[in-house]
């Protein structure tokens, strides 16, 4: 049981903010990088703002965290407030899904890579497929 009023948890909870996305931007950015992958925008601002995009040629890349996006194969929820965060992750899914529609109908080519699979050399030629295009 949280000891701390709702009010002044959402205040403490709102100033937390992230330290980088370093198992999942972070691992792909260095990949695209060594491979020599260049011209690519982090936080492009379009539809869910893809983490890495190639505006001229209308790419967009998401990395999308194993937890947060609801990986089949490395799910795994905590076993506290189970209906919470199944609310939530499926809310996550639905907006990736929204997103990724958005963009292909305004004629972008879209790539949603999980966590789990950033460090695959296949994840690099679905992105080098589209890119160099």
């Amino acid at each position: 049981m949280d000891t701390v009023p709702r009010e002044i948890r959402s205040k403490i909870m709102a100033a937390v903010r992230s330290e980088g996305n370093r198992t999942t931007e972070v691992v792909l950015g260095k990949l695209l990088w060594a491979a020599g992958f260049r011209g690519y925008r982090k936080h492009w601002p379009v539809a869910d703002k893809p983490d890495f995009a190639w505006p001229a040629r209308k790419v967009a890349v998401f990395v999308d965290g194993c937890f947060w996006h609801g990986c089949a194969r490395c799910k795994s929820l905590p076993t506290s407030n189970v209906g919470y965060w199944k609310n939530k992750i499926e809310t996550n899914r639905r907006r990736d899904r929204r997103a990724t529609w958005l963009l292909r109908r305004q004629g972008w080519k879209v790539v949603r890579i999980r966590e789990c699979c950033a460090k695959r050399p296949s994840s690099l030629r679905r992105i080098a497929k589209l890119v160099e295009s």
